[in-house]
């Protein structure tokens, strides 16, 4: 026989729990919490921590055996259950309710891939809830206990990163979508919530790197740009589109251009890159570069190159500090 005592709620739950149930707010099905006990083992029932009173909350509760079915589930009986034998704990579980989000979930999370590698991120940026976990796949999306759930760390910024791997391949052409399953709780609600996508849709690259800026003719230069170091390789066949924004010298209109030939009077620039094949999100732009002639810097290429050279030669380098030019000069060597 069950005992029902009085008691009073006071828990917070930041992690997730072995065993939870959820219940949904105005279902008139009643919720099961299973104890572990043999049929006829009397047990005492607790609601965080304090037993639960019968003649007060007698109403809410039916003897089912050891279990305890819970009726008509409101906020004042959400918690850790737990399941006695004098003084010896069976087991516990908690009791949650489903959460009514009415936010879109991009404005939750948001997923990103930096290459066609085998992990993708994903950034959690709501503060509502005290833990946070993802799951990839079938397993997770159904709630099978194989699941393999990756849990989440809350940053100084309260985001909350994640990164996930995936088995699809780089080279072949994308037909099945990723299933990212989002589970949130706190100490009385739980979201759940599946997000679906193709990799490709969320291609986002890292910023590139500006390698160099040489002169070409009277009027232009060519950029230089490498793909960041995460990008997939090879980069033959995982290409990516670069736009150069720049600052005319003469009049400070910023200019873009796709083209690596841009013209030669400009302040500074910056690079961005995406995908060209999917259209990917552009990456992150590089910070501003200032591109101005080092006359200093052909003093130590004089050293290995004929003076005839020299005369037809014009290089267009990123400004360097008064530390770097000491440091890469021949006395410093």
């Amino acid at each position: 026989m069950i005992k029902y005592f009085s008691f009073k709620r006071a828990y917070e739950l930041n992690h997730f729990p072995e065993n939870f149930v959820v219940a949904k707010m105005n279902d008139l099905k009643p919720v099961t919490l299973t104890c572990k006990a043999d049929v006829d083992v009397d047990v005492t029932w607790k609601l965080s921590g304090d037993v639960i009173e019968k003649d007060q909350y007698m109403e809410n509760y039916q003897q089912d055996g050891p279990n305890l079915n819970v009726l008509d589930v409101e906020h004042p009986m959400l918690g850790e259950y737990s399941c006695w034998s004098g003084e010896k704990l069976l087991s516990s579980t908690y009791l949650l309710l489903e959460a009514e989000e009415e936010r879109d979930l991009d404005s939750l999370i948001t997923c990103w891939a930096k290459s066609y590698d085998c992990t993708f991120n994903c950034n959690w940026i709501s503060k509502k809830y005290t833990a946070v976990r993802l799951g990839l796949g079938n397993d997770c999306s159904e709630r099978r206990k194989s699941c393999q759930w990756v849990i989440g760390s809350e940053q100084a910024n309260g985001v909350i990163p994640f990164e996930l791997s995936h088995s699809l391949s780089s080279y072949a052409e994308e037909t099945t979508m990723l299933v990212v399953t989002i589970e949130a709780i706190n100490s009385e609600t739980i979201l759940r919530r599946t997000k679906r996508f193709y990799l490709r849709d969320i291609i986002k690259p890292d910023t590139p790197q500006i390698v160099r800026c040489q002169k070409v003719g009277e009027h232009q230069l060519n950029v230089s740009i490498d793909p960041p170091s995460s990008w997939s390789s090879p980069h033959s066949f995982f290409t990516l589109e670069h736009e150069i924004e720049y600052e005319m010298k003469n009049n400070g209109q910023l200019e873009r251009s796709v083209s690596a030939l841009i013209p030669k009077k400009i302040s500074k620039l910056r690079v961005r890159s995406r995908d060209p094949l999917v259209l990917s999100s552009w990456s992150q732009w590089t910070p501003w570069k200032n591109c101005v002639l080092m006359p200093s810097l052909f003093v130590t290429v004089s050293n290995f190159l004929p003076c005839s050279f020299l005369c037809h030669f014009s290089l267009c380098v990123f400004w360097l500090s008064p530390r770097e030019i000491t440091q890469n000069s021949p006395e410093a060597q």
